[in-house]
């Protein structure tokens, strides 16, 4: 089992800058590929961002790419995401999820650990 809790939401005006951090527990860190996802109401939730297991590969969505960063810190069990430029299109809910493996899906179903969340909103 992993256990997963992020952090760092909050209300941003449009063009500001928000980190969210993802702090894992229960087993070893560098064992999962970890990845965002975000659901805005009334939407499906979507991939965001992905990174393997020690960082050298990321995948972006294109909507967010250029402007958000994923990165990961193993010695503290911790994933981050940067967003910087941000609009009102991002506000959701933000997610982190975990799989073992190498792999780095974007689909929803191939995360097996999920967080509870973090609310960002964007104003224009």
């Amino acid at each position: 089992q992993v256990q997963l809790v992020e952090s760092g939401g909050g209300l941003v005006q449009a063009g500001d800058s928000l980190r969210l951090s993802c702090a894992a527990s229960g087993r070893t860190f560098s064992d999962y590929v970890m990845g965002w996802f975000r659901q805005a109401p009334g939407k499906e939730r979507e991939f965001v961002s992905a990174i393997s297991r020690y960082g050298s590969s990321t995948d972006y969505a294109d909507s967010v790419k250029g402007r958000f960063t994923i990165s990961r810190d193993n010695a503290k069990n911790t994933v981050y995401l940067q967003m910087n430029s941000l609009k009102p299109e991002d506000t959701a809910v933000y997610y982190c999820a975990a799989r073992a493996g190498t792999l780095m899906p974007t689909k929803i179903t191939s995360y097996a650990y999920w967080g509870q969340g973090t609310q960002v909103t964007v104003s224009s």
